[in-house]
C-alpha cells in the first residue's frame, strides 16, 4: 500500500512540478488557461450590467475554479517530500492567497475581489518559455531585442499585475459612489495614474485612496526607464559577445560571416564550415 502511494506521489510530482515533460507542460498550460479564465470571471463579476444578467453563472464558475485550485494546492502538498518548503515558498504563498479570499468572503462580503491576486500564478508560464529562450540571430540589433524580450515581457507582466491589484484595491476603497464603478474602470484609473498621464476624470475622494494614488504615481516614475535600461544592457552584452567570439569564416552556401569559434556548421543554413589551415596543420 505504501509503495502504491509513493508511486502515485511520484507520478503527480512529475505532472505538477516538472515542466520539461509532455504531461507537465500540458498541466502548466491548462493551469495557466484556468487562472486567466478565473481572473476574467472575477473582473466581469464586478460589472453591474453583466452581473445582473449572468451573476449566477459567474458565481458558479468562480466556485468551480476555487475548488479546482484548492484541490491543486492540496495535491502539491501531498506529492512533494518537503511540504513546508513549498508552503512557505513564493509560489506556495501565492497559491494559498489565490484561494483564501473566496472562503473569507463567506464572512466578509466583497472580499472575493482580492481573488484577482490569482493572476500572479501565471508567472509559472516562464518555466515553459525558458525552454525556447536560446535562439541564434543574424545581426546585433535583432539579437539584442530578442535577448531582452523576455525581461521586457516579465516587466510588462509585472506592471499589468500591479495595475490589476491597484485597480481592485481602489475599487474596494473608493467604490461606485466615488466614480470607481467596477474593476475595469478602476484599472483604467490605475493605468492613467501609473503612467503619470493624469486625465483627472476619475479621482479618489478618501484619504486612504489619495495615499494609494501617491504610491502609484511614485511607482510610475520609478519604473518608467526600466525597458530602455534592459535593452541597453542586452545590447552592450551582445556587442561584447560579438567581439569576443566572432569567427570570420564565411559559409560557402549562404555567405554568412560570423560564427561561434567551435561551430562546425553554419547557424543560418546548416552547411558544413571549413576550418583554416596554419602551417598545413588543421586548427
Amino acid at each position: 500500500m505504501q509503495k502504491r502511494i509513493e508511486t502515485v506521489r511520484h507520478h503527480l510530482y512529475q505532472i505538477i512540478y516538472q515542466a520539461n515533460t509532455p504531461a507537465g507542460r500540458g498541466f502548466d498550460i491548462f493551469l495557466i488557461m484556468a487562472i486567466l479564465t478565473s481572473v476574467l470571471i472575477i473582473v466581469l463579476d464586478s460589472v453591474a450590467t453583466i452581473t445582473k444578467q449572468y451573476g449566477g453563472l459567474l458565481n458558479t464558475a468562480e466556485w468551480f475554479f476555487t475548488v479546482f485550485f484548492t484541490l491543486e494546492y492540496l495535491l502539491r502538498i501531498f506529492c512533494i517530500h518537503r511540504p513546508l518548503k513549498y508552503i512557505f515558498s513564493f509560489y506556495g504563498i501565492i497559491d494559498l492567497l489565490a484561494i483564501v479570499p473566496a472562503y473569507i468572503s463567506f464572512f466578509i462580503p466583497g472580499f472575493h475581489a482580492f481573488l484577482v491576486i490569482r493572476i500572479l500564478r501565471v508567472l509559472r508560464i516562464f518555466r515553459i518559455l525558458k525552454l525556447v529562450q536560446f535562439i541564434n540571430q543574424s545581426n546585433l540589433l535583432t539579437n539584442a531585442l530578442l535577448a531582452s524580450r523576455f525581461k521586457i515581457t516579465i516587466f510588462l507582466f509585472t506592471i499589468s499585475t500591479l495595475l490589476v491589484v491597484f485597480g481592485s484595491t481602489m475599487y474596494l476603497i473608493e467604490g461606485p459612489e466615488n466614480g470607481f464603478t467596477n474593476i475595469p474602470v478602476s484599472i483604467y484609473w490605475s493605468v492613467v495614474t501609473l503612467t503619470t498621464v493624469g486625465f483627472g476624470d476619475i479621482t479618489p475622494k478618501t484619504d486612504l485612496g489619495r495615499a494609494i494614488s501617491a504610491i502609484v504615481m511614485v511607482t510610475g516614475y520609478a519604473i518608467i526607464a526600466v525597458p530602455t535600461g534592459i535593452f541597453t544592457a542586452e545590447l552592450s552584452q551582445e556587442m561584447k559577445k560579438q567581439h569576443a567570439h566572432a569567427d570570420q569564416r564565411m559559409c560557402t552556401k549562404c555567405r554568412k560571416i560570423g560564427h561561434e569559434l567551435d561551430a562546425n556548421y553554419c547557424r543560418i543554413c546548416g552547411e558544413a564550415l571549413f576550418r583554416p589551415l596554419v602551417d598545413n596543420t588543421p586548427v
